[in-house]
């Protein structure tokens, strides 16, 4: 029996393209599940099959636990327990069973258990193959459709392409043959699945890698992409060769290359972008096809409004904000488009609000605080600290009135720092003694105006995390107790 045993594994492990190690587990826990059957209560049987000679043993085991983790005294005991003593939480304790014979398992759950580890196996051997060769875009056949979901047969491995990664309104039947992204591998209880994309804009990019051998040689390459599914996307390219016209080289001759992506992506129509390091010369080129008249980047917020003429500003937003969401998930910038009229009327409304607040600050006329906004002065921290010899290149301004302007200017900041603080010592009694609040959180709150429990219970959780800076979970149980007065 013991050569019938080192037999069936040595074949079954060719048969199977797996590893004899895999079959004597699966042997081994085959015969432990008909081992138990002998037993009327939750047992843990574990069998043990020596790999040179195909003997094995039976074992009951009870695994040591500690006490209020006592669930199955069948195949447990406590760590109080006197057959515990000197073993650790996690130890077995195991008594030798009489083994059963081999011959005379002949339960189906032993075949199953033997079939579903090798099989388990198989994939995994085919999984590792698989991703060895770091193939991301992938071809199969469509097995069959399960509730909207495609499993699709990529080689011998079973994939899921689900309901909402396929391309709206594409109509796909068992049989057909297509190709989608692998983005990512989920392991389950019926052994690891890749799950597959086609709206991606991963796959856009290895579609264009597949139909543009330049990228695959490293004189063209694909910097970012968005999609609208089905309907339209964009993709920044970068030439490594300048002989090159990164565009055309793309589009192919004749639109050849460009069609057959869009053939398989259900009609999308693809736009073609030069990418710049430049982030406004970048943007400019995303926005195609419609035209734009100017930029205005705002780094800090990292967002740049978009000048554009009238005329141009429908294809600028694109049908349903199309063209401009597009060309903002393709450059990682917020876009705002705005009318050359918008554009100056926001221009003049910040001018006005900077030269106002120069003449309140700095005590000066409108002549001088327009001056210093024309120079490209938007706060106090700049008048007072940029350096003197980029503020003495200003025509206007001798050096006594440059001096008596950053004086002014720290003096203000200074001012504005101390009202701060004396707001913050402002806060309240009921405020400071809050369940859950502590000192420091309480004075930063004062120091934006929020100084009684009843000023707190009226923020949004939102607004407090963006005051404090605090996690959400925090911040909803401080709103939560300034609120239980309300409620009482």
């Amino acid at each position: 029996m013991s050569r019938e045993i080192l037999l069936l594994v040595d074949a079954l492990a060719h048969e199977k393209n797996v590893s004899e190690e895999i079959i004597f587990t699966a042997l081994e826990l085959a015969l432990a599940s008909a081992s138990k059957k002998r037993f009327t209560e939750d047992a843990d049987v574990r069998v043990a099959i020596n790999r040179d000679n195909g003997e094995y043993q039976s074992f009951r085991r009870w695994q040591v636990v500690a006490e209020e983790a006592l669930e199955n005294p069948a195949a447990q005991v406590a760590l109080s327990d006197e057959r515990a003593k000197g073993l650790a939480e996690g130890d077995y304790i195991e008594e030798p069973l009489e083994s059963i014979e081999f011959g005379r398992i002949g339960a189906q759950a032993a075949k199953q258990v033997i079939l579903q580890k090798v099989r388990e196996a198989e994939r995994e051997q085919i999984l590792d193959d698989f991703l060895a060769r770091k193939e991301h875009l992938v071809t199969g056949v469509i097995k069959r459709m399960e509730k909207g979901n495609a499993i699709i047969e990529v080689g011998r491995i079973e994939s899921l392409l689900p309901r909402e990664q396929m391309i709206p309104k594409e109509n796909l039947r068992v049989g057909d043959r297509v190709r989608a992204y692998l983005s990512r591998i989920e392991r389950g209880g019926r052994g690891p699945q890749l799950i597959l994309s086609r709206i991606a804009p991963e796959f856009l990019i290895k579609l264009f890698e597949l139909e543009v051998p330049e990228i695959e040689e490293g004189l063209l390459e694909i910097k970012s992409a968005a999609r609208d599914p089905g309907l339209r996307s964009k993709i920044a390219v970068k030439t490594n060769d300048q002989r090159l016209d990164p565009v055309g080289t793309c589009v192919g001759m004749r639109g050849s290359r460009v069609q057959a992506v869009t053939g398989e992506l259900a009609g999308e129509r693809v736009d073609i972008i030069l990418w710049s390091m430049e982030p406004a010369q970048f943007v400019i080129n995303a926005m195609a096809p419609a035209e734009v008249s100017s930029i205005v980047v705002d780094e800090d917020a990292h967002s740049m409004d978009v000048v554009v003429s009238e005329d141009q500003l429908a294809q600028a937003i694109g049908r349903s904000g199309q063209n401009v969401r597009l060309a903002s998930e393709l450059t990682g910038w917020t876009l705002n488009i705005l009318t050359e009229e918008e554009a100056a009327q926001k221009h003049e409304e910040e001018h006005s609000k900077t030269r106002n607040l120069f003449m309140e600050k700095l005590d000066v006329d409108e002549e001088v605080a327009d001056i210093l906004v024309e120079e490209g002065f938007s706060t106090l921290e700049e008048i007072a600290y940029v350096p003197l010899s980029e503020m003495s290149e200003i025509e206007a301004f001798d050096e006594d009135t440059i001096n008596e302007l950053r004086k002014r200017a720290r003096a203000a900041l200074l001012k504005e720092a101390i009202a701060k603080e004396e707001k913050a010592e402002e806060a309240s009694e009921d405020l400071l003694n809050m369940e859950g609040m502590d000192d420091a959180t309480a004075h930063k709150l004062a120091a934006q105006g929020v100084s009684t429990m009843d000023d707190l219970a009226d923020l949004a959780v939102d607004d407090l995390v963006e005051l404090t800076g605090m996690d959400a979970e925090r911040a909803k149980t401080l709103i939560m107790t300034a609120r239980a007065p309300w409620f009482a």
